[in-house]
Order: C-alpha cells, then structure tokens, then sequence
C-alpha cells in the first residue's frame, strides 16, 4: 500500500507536471515509460477513450523538456541519465473542432501546426509560390540533429469526425499526409516521436509514411500502459478503498471484487493475460462512492465521435449479435483499417466495447464485453438503435429493472409491448423467437441487470432468465403467425415451461416464471400467463 496521506484523487487531469504538483497520486507507470523513451524510435499507441493517453503524452512532455524535475520517487529517477532537454512539440488534434470543408480544416490544421513549432523558431510567411508545408519542410531540415521530440495526441480526431463522408475524409486525409511526409523526411531530426488514437487507419499516410513507425497497441510488454491492474488499485487506492467501503457500509474486499466486476476486465495485449480497469471509471467511484456502482463509461468514454460517426453511414451488427460469441483473426485486430474495410467489430474492439478474453489457435481472438459496466453501455447502444435514436426512457419503456424488482408479470408484459411498439422495424425487423429474445435481452441488460439467453438445466433451455433483487424471473417467448392459433402458443409455452421445470434450481426467494405470445403481425405481445410453481 502507498502511503496517502496528504495525496489526492487524480481525477480528471491529464497533465503531469500539474498533477505532481497538486500531490494527486500517480500510478507509477515509469519504468514502462523509460523502456519505450529510451529509444530513438517512433512509436504508436491506440487506446479507447478515458484511458489516459493524454495523460502519457504529458509524462513524455515533461520527461524530455525537463529531464527528472517532475519524476522524483518514481521509477525512471534511477533510470534516466539523459541529462540535456528537447525541443518538444506536443500536438493534440482533438483540439480540431467540427469542419465542414477541407478548406476550413485546412486553415485549422495548419494554425495548430503553427502555433506548436513557432516556439522553437519555426515562422510562417504566407506565400503562394512557397506553401505552408513547403516552409515547415526547410526550417525542420534546418534542425540540429537529434534535437527534436514530436508527440501527437488523438492523431485521428479530424478523421474520425468525418467517417460518414468519404470524399472529406480523404480529403483531410491528404492534407495531414503531407505532414507525416515532412516528418519522414526529416527523420535525422527527430530524437522520438509518440503518437496515440482509437482507430488505425493505413491511408492516413502515418503507418505507411513514418517509417519505423513501432505499433505497442497489442505489444504484451505494454498492456498495462495504460489503465490500471487489480495490483496496482490495491497499492494506490487502498486508503480509498476503506473508505469507500465505510461509507457504503460493505466489506472492502467484497467491494473490491464488485468494482473489478464492473470496471475491470479491459486487455489490450495479444496474450490476453493482463487485465486493466477504467482508470475514469475507478476514480470517479472513488471520488463519489456515496453514489454507489454506477456506469461512468456511458456518459463519458462510451459514445466516442467515431462511433458517432461510423453509425450514420453504417451498421452495427444486429442486437441479435449481442449475447454470441464474437471473433476476429488476430491480424485483422493488429492490422490498419480504411473507411472501407473498418469493420464494426474491428471498430468496437478499439473504442472499448469489446476487448480480448482469449487468443486461441495461433490467430483467432475470442471477444466479449469487459465488464458489467460496458456490457450496459453496449446494450444501451443498441437500445438506441432499435429505437431509432431514442432512448427506452423517451418511449415509455424505461424502468424495466424497477417492474422487475417490485411489480407484476402483467406490468411486465405491458412495458415490454410499449419497447417492442417503438422499434424501428424497418431497420430491425422481429422475425422469429430469437428476434424476441435479443431484443427483450438487451433492453434489460442497458438497464443494468445481466439477463442469461438459453439458460440449460437437466431437461431443456429455457429463452431468458435474470435476477433482481430477491426475484428470480424465467421467460419462454412464443411467436404467432398469420392464421396460427395466440391461445394453443401459449398453452404450449406454458406446458414447456412446466414440463421442463425451468427456473425450479434457483435458489432465489421469489420465481417468477412467465410465458409471452408475441404476434408477428400486430407487432406486439398479444398473450402472457404466468406460471405458478406447485407447491
């Protein structure tokens, strides 16, 4: 444990030099850090939002501007002997608000670049016959050896914001690409170079134009980079912990398990061996634990811009897709993407919704949902797009674990026809049982639960299944055709649910066992029982 005394949560800030000066405590991530700077290389890092990639960008800053000033007690302080300091450009493009035109990112993009290397003697003259990049090329070929750090933060921010619209994003793409191109040429010049993104995009002109460019975004000497392991929590947040723990009047080491639970769980290395929680997530817990276990991911780190983006001019796969296993060859995860090729599953893996739980035959990656915490992002998400953009709340459908918790199977059967009346069916339409399912499986789990699909016991495999409080509830979802009979679907539900016995091993003190009849044609749920256990 690290003494604490004194030493505040750093909860939202993403400079280092500031947060060693306000006495925030700072997981020691140095000797990882000193492994990579110690290289005269260039390097990339891709990371979902709210993992701290600004943060490590800072600590790079302040290491080659000011040596050793801001790391004293940390790892580096016996490591680093280098003792001259670097011309450091920092650039963060997420600083690049929204354009319409190439012409406006244009002129953004360049006054960014402007600003960031006139400190160091860089000075632009407008001039038709010799181009910004014309004159950053000459004064960078001007440089002294070895003399210049370049460090570029959400490097596909201005990409990223124009997913939906090819011709502009090929458009910016060429314009940073004679970026890249400079620093390529002046590759003498540069003593490093970082850069960090959520997506990896091979025409951006930065993977094939940067040479030597080091990807560590599934090295398995760095997935703890970034975020924090269940080791690292204990030794830093321990104190928070205890109180956390007081306050809610909970054990600490129960309270522990719950939050790797819900915000642990995330592994970016390709042998799926190191585990790392939402540093944004943990500190906001800690920070507020009187709020109790709520989801931070969604309101912050969960909709990033290029999921926005991807999601007006593509699909996700159907919500159907929500509760199976999902795969990816282990070199389609490492490798580049284009706006064309950028797959959904690709894409979710890189913001965070998906992450590696196994790498199995040599090159197949077994995904899944982190933790509970994304799991119900995930399903929020496809909510929102069963819904057509809105949320379960706005159609009338939004306390679905409150019913569950305290009302009847009847209230049940109407808040779920108020979901299934508002679904885009054009773009989701219900076409059997499993369409059922998947879609009453997501609009409980975005609400927080954890509802199980095709649960097995001894004599069948019931359709859903999902605890609340001291409830216990089994469904068995029936779907009627044109012409076949709502009243014999629903005898035969309930006869397989009893015959089965399903939801009789739970050892919950209240089974709630209900059978729902949904119509094809009337777009609805149309029947319910419930099924009384036999004495």
């Amino acid at each position: 444990m690290v003494d604490i005394e004194n030493k505040l949560l750093p909860v939202g800030t993403s400079d280092f030099s500031t947060l060693r000066l306000r006495n925030q405590i700072y997981v020691d991530k140095t000797e990882l850090i000193y492994q990579i700077a110690s290289q005269s290389q260039k390097f990339f890092l891709a990371r979902p939002r709210r993992f701290g990639k600004s943060l490590l960008i800072s600590t790079f800053e302040s290491l080659f501007k000011y040596g050793l000033r801001d790391f004293k007690g940390l790892a580096i302080e016996n490591l680093w002997k280098e003792e001259c300091a670097y011309n450091v450009v920092s650039l963060d493009f997420s600083l690049i608000p929204s354009f319409s035109s190439v012409e406006v990112f244009s002129k953004k993009f360049m006054a960014i670049l402007s600003g960031s290397f006139s400190p160091f003697g860089f000075n632009y003259v407008p001039d038709p016959l010799n181009d910004f990049f014309d004159q950053l090329f000459t004064w960078m070929r001007a440089q002294p050896r070895n003399s210049l750090v370049i460090l570029i933060d959400e490097y596909d921010a201005p990409l990223t914001g124009c997913l939906n619209n090819k011709d502009l994003f090929e458009s910016v793409r060429a314009v940073m690409a004679n970026f890249y191109a400079i620093l390529k040429s002046n590759d003498r010049v540069l003593r490093f170079a970082f850069i960090t993104g959520i997506t990896k995009f091979n025409k951006a002109s930065i993977f094939s134009g940067l040479n030597n460019l080091s990807d560590l975004s599934l090295d398995v000497n760095y997935g703890s980079l970034l975020g924090y392991t269940p080791y690292e929590v204990e030794k830093y947040f321990s104190e928070f912990l205890s109180r956390a723990a007081k306050k809610l009047c909970r054990n600490k080491d129960e309270l522990f398990t719950e939050l790797i639970n819900r915000y642990d769980g995330f592994c970016f290395e390709r042998s799926a061996s190191t585990r790392v929680f939402s540093p944004w997530s943990l500190l906001q817990f800690l920070s507020s634990p009187e709020n109790g276990l709520i989801d931070y991911w969604f309101e912050s780190g969960g909709r990033p811009s290029v999921l926005i983006e991807y999601l007006k001019s593509h699909s996700l796969r159907n919500p159907e897709e929500y509760g199976r296993e999902k795969t990816i060859s282990l070199s389609e995860l490492s490798g580049a993407s284009d706006i064309e090729t950028l797959s959904d599953i690709g894409l979710l893996t890189q913001t965070g919704y998906l992450t590696i739980k196994s790498v199995r035959f040599g090159n197949t990656v077994y995904l899944d949902y982190p933790n509970v915490e994304v799991r119900t992002a995930m399903a929020q998400l496809y909510t929102s797009c069963l819904l057509n953009g809105r949320t379960a709340g706005e159609v009338g459908a939004g306390s679905i674990a409150e019913v569950l918790r305290e009302d009847s199977a009847e209230s049940v059967f109407h808040i779920l026809n108020r979901l299934f009346l508002s679904i885009d069916f054009q773009g989701f339409p219900v076409r059997d049982e499993a369409s059922v399912r998947a879609y009453v499986q997501v609009y409980i789990a975005g609400a927080g639960l954890n509802p199980k699909i095709e649960h097995h016991n001894a004599h069948g495999i019931s359709d859903l299944e999902v605890g609340v409080g001291d409830r216990h509830w089994v469904f068995e979802f029936k779907v009627v055709r044109k012409g076949e009979s709502k009243e014999e679907k629903l005898r035969a539900g309930v006869e397989q649910m009893t015959s089965k016995h399903y939801g009789e091993q739970q050892s919950s003190p209240e089974l709630k066992r209900v059978v729902l009849v949904y119509s094809i044609e009337e777009r609805q749920f149309v029947k319910w029982h419930e099924v009384v256990p036999q004495p």
